[in-house]
């Protein structure tokens, strides 16, 4: 029989399996290989009738046969990219390009500070390329990417904005009337408190899977 119109329906256990040349036990043949693929063609009970590829029929125990998934869909056309990161990068750029006009208003004191931080305020660049490796921050699903050049995959993702404490937030204690604040007459002044550092609007990056 020709393989290339033969279709396996199902396949012989691991450890392989008996035969015989017709349903009954008493007409022992030969034994099949393990895993070997054959096509069921009938039944009677539970002894089935299968075709070998190379056109040689036999009988089984029918209920030993591992079934075999169907055929998968014939693929039409070349495989397609995981996701494309054109429309991430032209995103990048944009940004970019908003973030140099602004400071190219402040360099020419056509805008000051404060409406250089109101205007740039939310916007979030990120970009790096290394040969063909990529990694580039996506503003729209809040996570940075990676690209070797084929496909675009999901490296890192930003922790969330901190909720900003409200007018409900504890106030520090005020001081006492009559209280001195500042140090003690003839006190040496001590050092400089350091200050604090300005709070992050984000968590610290959690990486992916990549």
């Amino acid at each position: 029989m020709d393989e290339l119109v033969f279709r396996p329906t199902h396949v012989a256990p691991p450890d392989g399996m008996a035969t015989w040349a017709a349903p009954d036990p008493a007409q022992p043949s030969a034994r099949l290989d393990p895993l070997l693929p054959v096509r069921l063609i009938g039944r009677q009970g539970d002894w089935g009738h299968v075709l070998c590829s190379n056109g040689w029929t036999t009988w089984v125990d029918g209920r030993l046969l591992i079934n075999l998934p169907d055929a998968p869909p014939d693929a039409t056309g070349p495989p397609a990219r995981t996701a494309d990161p054109r429309p991430a990068l032209a995103e990048a750029e944009g940004a970019l390009a908003r973030y140099r006009a602004l400071l190219e208003d402040l360099a020419a004191g056509s805008t000051d500070l404060e409406a250089f931080r109101d205007r740039a305020r939310g916007l979030r660049i990120g970009l790096v390329v290394d040969g063909e490796a990529l990694w580039v921050f996506d503003p729209v699903h809040d996570r940075w990417c990676y690209c070797d050049g084929l496909q675009l995959q999901t490296y890192a993702a930003p922790g969330r904005p901190h909720a900003t404490p409200g007018a409900g937030a504890a106030a520090a204690p005020a001081a006492a009337p009559g209280a001195t604040t500042g140090p003690a007459p003839g006190a040496s002044p001590g050092p400089s408190p350091t200050p604090s550092p300005t709070p992050s609007e984000y968590e610290p990056t959690r990486t992916g899977d990549p």
